[in-house]
């Protein structure tokens, strides 16, 4: 993974990274990284949760100690809420978590609000029949939707002061584990997907379902236009649906078919209606919705599977996180070329030499056959003797280098190479990530069972509150 500065202030860094870490930290003595500055002017708060124990760490910037408090956990999903100054102590912040039962048969969703002290304290814990799999928080009606293994979604109101939980009914969406969960005030839908290789969405205010769609694989992830009432689902066979629902029926618009792994994280932007799709194939494909021509970008630079994405519509930034915990800012407000598509060819288009498959050629010639090979490039069909140089292509999306044919390599300049993105380490292994645009905090949780708040505004480039940009 390209390693990249950023301008970030650096209070210490691990390896060659530009993400900034505070010093001190786990007991190995490795740094841990910066987190969300909700608290007081000069601090940083970082929540932890391993093996069932939760950490905060609080550290003053400027005299640089550490002061750890502890609360169990054991997550593998959070959100951030919005908690009005004042309303409970100094707290700006506080995750919302959906435990997983990671080796356990834990079950329970919990709220945990940051004290005048510093200090995260659990204020609700709620234990659920079935394990959690799904959640989402509607942040001006204070509703949140949890889903479970048993296909059931529970919906839950909580209190202004943050600190009680009432459980208003259950929803029997699915027969098997929910995936996704996406709600509408205007409408009252309440719409979700799940491995029952459907999309459901049902009525709030009667708990009536009021129409279902059925896929050919388990449907893993979800987005909604609440105004055009446009559903994007994607499959674990590496399809995305787009599905316009009614009250009590639903029709296909079309399926775009471009990863070769299944759909692990979608993202709407319907200002400038941009679908954003991240896949176990490691890879982030730009679909322009409004161009209305098929205009595709290619992302490439995790090495592993894209687990939650984000794209911050004011300063065309995307943020993406990997299983690996690689964490990455990539700048979509710059003009990106199309990877092309692959031809075919039964000979090498440079030297023409027969492919292993070309038995008449083969023979013809009395020559062995050649295996196959791509430029990434200009797509091309070559084979491994015309294809020796390796070499990154930013925009085109290849971050990371990449086979490209001889004679691509010696059009490519040192300032095409320059990178369109920053990259960081998370130092756990994601598994899901949700971020508060607005002021531009980022909570991400991974099977380590260790939940991280972080502050983007150092790598966003801007204020995000106030809509100030840099640039």
């Amino acid at each position: 993974m390209p390693s990249a500065e950023g301008g970030l202030a650096r209070p210490a860094r691990c390896g060659t990274r530009g993400w900034p870490f505070p010093s001190g930290g786990g007991s190995c003595g490795a740094p841990c990284a910066l987190s969300c500055r909700c608290g007081a002017p000069g601090t940083a708060q970082l929540v932890l949760s391993l093996n069932g124990s939760c950490r905060a760490y609080e550290q003053n910037q400027e005299s640089g100690s550490v002061f750890p408090s502890a609360f169990r956990s054991c997550t593998c999903s959070v959100s951030l809420l919005p908690v009005p100054v004042g309303r409970v102590g100094a707290s700006r912040a506080a995750p919302v978590e959906r435990t997983h039962p990671h080796g356990s048969v834990c079950r329970t969703i919990r709220v945990w609000l940051k004290r005048d002290s510093g200090q995260y304290w659990p204020s609700i814990y709620h234990t659920m029949a079935s394990p959690c799999s799904a959640m989402a928080y509607h942040h001006d009606s204070r509703r949140i939707f949890v889903g479970q293994d048993n296909g059931a979604i529970m919906e839950f109101h909580i209190s202004e002061d943050f600190n009680k939980m009432n459980f208003v009914k259950t929803y029997p969406a699915h027969q098997n584990r929910v995936s996704a969960i996406t709600f509408c005030l205007a409408s009252e839908w309440l719409i979700s997907t799940g491995h029952d290789k459907c999309i459901s969405w049902m009525c709030t205010r009667s708990g009536s379902m009021l129409g279902r769609h059925y896929f050919t694989s388990w449907a893993s992830c979800l987005q909604y236009d609440h105004e055009t009432q446009h559903a994007f689902v994607g499959d674990y066979s590496g399809q995305i649906t787009l599905l316009k629902l009614e009250q009590n029926t639903c029709s296909v618009i079309t399926t775009l078919k471009g990863h070769e792994g299944s759909i692990t994280s979608l993202w709407w932007d319907p200002v400038q209606r941009l679908l954003f799709s991240g896949a176990s194939d490691h890879s982030i494909i730009m679909w322009d919705i409004g161009g209305r021509k098929g205009r595709t970008l290619l992302l490439q630079g995790h090495h592993d599977k894209v687990q939650a994405i984000c794209y911050l519509q004011l300063t065309r930034q995307l943020v993406s996180c990997s299983a690996d915990g690689g964490i990455a800012v990539w700048n979509m407000d710059i003009s990106r070329e199309e990877a092309p598509q692959w031809l075919e060819s039964d000979s090498c288009q440079k030297c023409e030499q027969p492919f292993f498959w070309n038995i008449k050629q083969m023979w013809d010639t009395k020559t062995i056959g050649l295996r196959q090979h791509h430029c990434r490039k200009c797509g091309q069909a070559v084979c491994g003797k015309c294809s020796t140089k390796r070499s990154s292509y930013p925009i085109m999306g290849f971050e990371f280098q990449v086979r490209v044919c001889d004679s691509c390599f010696e059009s490519i300049k040192d300032e095409d190479r320059t990178s369109l993105a920053t990259f960081h380490e998370g130092k756990h292994n994601i598994s899901h990530m949700s971020m508060d645009i607005s002021r531009g905090l980022m909570v991400t949780c991974g099977s380590d069972r260790i939940v991280k708040i972080w502050d983007m505004t150092p790598v966003v480039g801007c204020s995000l509150a106030t809509g100030f940009s840099s640039r």
